[in-house]
């Protein structure tokens, strides 16, 4: 299965090859200055000498290419899960859209056929909320059994709800200044996933420490449970800006924070990390956990 995920990984780089034959194969007819940008409607705005506009789409696309192989190689080299795939096929899809981009610009030039991003911009917004979907579903475990609540901690994350809120105002106007329906559509999906950033961000994380384990929270839903019998060991650690923040991780890690202070839970179904202000606070709801754990055990004796 690994073999095969990181074939397919290496078999995106056709992109490029079969991109430069299209080019090759027009160069002859194409005008010596084509157009290259379009509105929403179709109607091109933006235009470039045709020697630019083939090394800006393969330029694209080796961003893309550069951007996306590493990451799903480290995935591949991690655990090939159903989130791998999901990872992998929405990769696919950005380089059909990329792919697609550079025959459209082509036929418009060539025989004046119309640009229609209509399905792009209805169907990348869609797989982003079915990859996220699927994200969360991803390690959430078993609820745990009721039990006596010991303790209960907040992170929030106002700071980055303000700048989320500022990077909506963009789509949110276009989701109803716009004319074009596929637009205001597919605007308005990134707008609704934003609002639910944004309340996840405001909210925070909750994490909610009981007798049989610790769960993690947040706008009511729950993101991850872990059971008591998993926690092996925990510890304070520094978060590194460059790791993210929000919900992180793949494979059998999981990250949760607003923050750049994390306490890092090593269980034995992979490695969750909590983000606080404050992690000695974890750290010592964590003791409470595993003492009553011990107790439980001494009870048993």
């Amino acid at each position: 299965m690994k073999r095969f995920f990181q074939f397919a990984i290496v078999l995106m780089w056709i992109a490029l090859p079969i991109i430069a034959m299209e080019y090759q194969h027009a160069w002859d007819q194409l005008p010596a200055r084509m157009a290259t940008h379009f509105s929403g409607a179709g109607q091109p705005n933006g235009w470039m000498q045709r020697d630019v506009a083939l090394e800006f789409g393969l330029g694209i696309m080796l961003f893309l290419l550069v951007v996306l192989t590493p990451v799903l190689w480290y995935i591949s080299r991690k655990k090939v899960d159903v989130l791998a795939w999901a990872l992998l096929g929405f990769s696919v899809l950005i380089l059909g859209f990329a792919a697609y981009g550079n025959q459209s610009v082509l036929n418009y030039n060539l025989r004046g056929t119309p640009v229609r991003p209509d399905w792009a911009l209805v169907v990348v917004p869609t797989a982003i909320v079915v990859l996220m979907a699927i994200f969360l579903a991803m390690k959430r475990g078993h609820p745990l059994p009721h039990s006596e609540l010991i303790a209960e901690e907040t992170q929030t994350g106002r700071g980055w709800a303000m700048l989320i809120l500022l990077a909506m105002i963009v789509p949110a106007v276009a989701a109803i200044a716009v004319p074009v329906n596929s637009v205001r559509f597919g605007m308005a999906l990134v707008t609704t996933v934003g609002s639910a950033a944004i309340g996840m961000a405001w909210s925070g994380f909750q994490y909610r420490f009981l007798h049989h384990g610790v769960e993690v929270r947040t706008l009511g839903f729950r993101l991850r449970s872990i059971p008591r019998q998993q926690i092996l060991s925990y510890g304070i650690e520094p978060w590194a800006l460059w790791r993210g923040y929000g919900i992180r991780g793949v494979g059998d890690c999981r990250a949760y924070t607003w923050g750049n202070k994390v306490v890092h839970i090593r269980t034995s179904n992979g490695e969750v990390y909590l983000g606080h202000s404050d992690p000695d606070r974890i750290v010592h709801d964590l003791d409470l956990v595993k003492g009553s754990e011990a107790a439980a055990a001494a009870d048993f004796r």
